[in-house]
């Protein structure tokens, strides 16, 4: 791999996690479950993206019986007004009752819409720059969206409670601001819970104050966070405490776990530490490091990253190393728009590769192929959710997650690896970005900086672009070791006519070999160069760098001397396909396959042309056996 050794050195000492298996079929249970947040999708609330002010801070105080599905409590939130305002909008369910607003112990006139919004009168206008706050009461039974942005079960009759809010449930049960771009700078929390109930929360436990039958737990949070992030779950916990070794520190990382649980569950916790460790090593410090990492269990299909405190439905270690990746990727920076949620998904995908890259390398190149085969299994989709309306498209399994992981993963291989790690710490330390919002754009610019490429047209073609590249490599070699090379290319989505990248062949024989990087610009480009070995064998794309399928590599006696190649024409094709005839496939026929290598149509190749009509659209292949040896040439067939 390019330029890694450094990243080698620092990694060699790290301890091996000796539970890490690959399961493919792991994270498919985490986005199964992700569909579902929120399965009665809505649109965010109109009016600005800022509503005219800044939250600054949160005091909650909430009584929860994780045995009766009803919330109470009070929300005070502090914030700055970005403009002259009189009016303050909050979201909040119309399940829920608002008992009083106030604003220095005086009540405030509000209304309470059918869809969601809390609108506030303050007594009089708060100017541009003015800090001010209020206490909004409320009570009630929240709504159950999806698998639930507020939910009561049980585990072996023991009463559970938890909250998951990505998309957009928060409002389903406290009254928030649900906008993307306007974190929370830090928070209180005081749950008030029955005796022998422990509440599970973000930052660092400060106090537990028993008072008769009830105990309030306080967590306090000194990070800024998102409104989707905030999270409370409680039930009869018991608590592991163990440390990770970070770079300059150690790094407290509690597990609440179920008691019937916990020993599986600091079992598997203990096989994160060097996760954690890996992590901090490759993309900077652990960002909530001044307080704690953990996890709380909760009775969900797959696990959610709730800031210093993921919620785990699983003990999976890929689930594990998959929440604790949000930290970075989702938690310090956060998707500016639900259109960039790769930036959240795909980074946290990826990083649960490359936990098996550098702790079980033997799982890596599975994981690589697992994650092409699911990204190849249609010939459409764009990593840009084109939809942000339904939770569906949001967490689309094969775009968001596995095809957002390979194109960072392709970003690495254009850019390399020093670039790319260095473009990517540059982007979680960006002044702007850091314990902020960041756009695709900011992503893209801070890797041109880093790697001093022009990378406008690798995010057209995999960014917005759909589908991906398949292969044809013909190659053949002179008696001098000269090996000549035409590569070319289709595409299974018209969005993209073709996508430039630098592409891996692996020549190999006699007990050596060679990968030789194509710079591929143009279909039917041409390569030679010289080889000290006779090949045997050539692999194409050996390392799994490039989403791509169906792809074929064939040799020829000879590539040189003005050899015909087999040319198709019009590529897409609608209702005929035609190629130029030759001496050299006069006798021959010509076979017609579809994507899954079926002869589908055949003619006699002198016709030089094949009706389409009838077929379905997709990709195909003609082929013709000649007495050059095999011909092969893919376009795709559209209505």
């Amino acid at each position: 791999m390019r330029h890694l050794l450094l990243l080698l050195m620092t990694l060699a000492a790290l301890p091996a996690a000796a539970q890490l298996e690959y399961d493919r079929h792991a994270l498919e249970e985490l986005i199964t479950a992700e569909k579902g947040r929120g399965i009665a999708p809505r649109l965010r609330s109109g009016g600005p993206p800022t509503r005219g002010f800044d939250m600054k801070y949160l005091r909650c105080a909430w009584t929860l019986d994780p045995a009766v599905h009803y919330i109470s409590g009070t929300v005070t939130s502090w914030f700055a007004a970005t403009q002259p305002i009189d009016q303050v909008t909050f979201d909040l369910s119309d399940n829920l009752a608002v008992n009083s607003v106030t604003m220095h112990g005086n009540a405030l006139t509000y209304t309470h819409t059918a869809q969601g919004l809390l609108i506030v009168d303050l007594p009089g206008t708060l100017d541009s720059g003015q800090l001010d706050s209020l206490t909004i009461s409320y009570q009630g039974a929240p709504p159950n969206t999806g698998f639930g942005s507020f939910i009561t079960d049980e585990h072996q009759g023991d009463p559970v409670l938890w909250t998951l809010s990505e998309p957009y449930g928060a409002k389903d049960w406290w009254p928030c601001k649900d906008d993307l771009n306007d974190k929370i700078d830090s928070l209180d929390c005081f749950v008030t819970t029955p005796l022998g109930q422990r509440a599970a929360g973000h930052g660092l436990l400060v106090g537990a104050d028993t008072t008769g039958n009830q105990v309030t737990w306080h967590w306090r949070h000194r990070y800024p966070i998102d409104t989707y992030l905030v999270a409370v779950a409680v039930t009869n916990y018991q608590v592991d405490e163990q440390y990770a070794q970070l770079a300059n520190d150690s790094l407290l990382m509690l597990t609440y776990a179920y008691p019937e649980d916990l020993p599986g569950a600091a079992a598997a916790a203990t096989e994160l530490l060097p996760v954690i460790t890996l992590f901090d090593s490759l993309f900077g410090a652990y960002p909530f490091a001044n307080e704690k990492y953990g996890h709380a269990q909760f009775g969900w299909g797959g696990g959610m990253e709730h800031q210093t405190m993921s919620f785990m439905g699983t003990f999976h270690p890929e689930i594990m190393s998959h929440e604790l990746a949000h930290q970075w990727f989702g938690d310090k920076v956060t998707c500016g728009s639900w259109e960039d949620i790769w930036l959240n998904e795909g980074f946290a995908t990826y990083l649960s590769g490359l936990d098996y890259e550098f702790l079980g390398p033997v799982y890596w190149p599975g994981w690589k192929q697992g994650k092409v085969d699911h990204i190849t299994s249609l010939p459409d989709g764009s990593v840009f959710c084109d939809d942000t309306s339904t939770t569906d498209r949001i967490f689309s399994s094969r775009l968001t997650y596995s095809k957002g992981a390979m194109v960072l993963h392709m970003l690495r291989w254009v850019c390399g690896d020093s670039a790319f790690f260095q473009g990517v710490r540059n982007y979680l330390n960006d002044p702007g970005l850091a314990y902020g919002t960041a756009l695709t754009d900011d992503l893209k610019g801070h890797l041109e900086a880093s790697s001093g490429l022009d990378l406008t047209g690798f995010f057209a073609d995999w960014y917005t672009g759909q589908g991906y590249p398949s292969y044809t490599v013909i190659w053949s070699q002179g008696p001098g070791g000269t090996v000549s090379v035409n590569l070319s290319q289709t595409t299974s989505h018209p969005s993209v006519d073709f996508f430039e990248m630098p592409v891996p062949v692996r020549f190999s024989g006699g007990g050596q070999d060679s990968t030789v990087v194509l710079q591929h610009t143009a279909n039917d480009q041409e390569f030679t160069f010289d080889l000290p070995f006779t090949v045997e064998q050539v692999v194409f794309d050996p390392e799994i760098w490039l989403v791509s399928a169906q792809n074929l590599v064939t040799r020829v006696a000879e590539l040189a001397g003005g050899r015909e190649l087999l040319r198709l024409r019009p590529n897409p094709a609608t209702d005929r396909i035609q190629w130029q005839g030759g001496s050299a496939w006069a006798n021959s026929s010509a076979v017609l396959r579809d994507a899954m290598g079926r002869a589908v149509r055949q003619v006699a190749a002198r016709t030089g042309s094949m009706d389409l009509a009838g077929l379905a659209p997709g990709q195909y292949t003609l082929e013709m056996i000649t007495a050059l040896g095999p011909m092969r040439a893919r376009f795709i067939k559209e209505q």
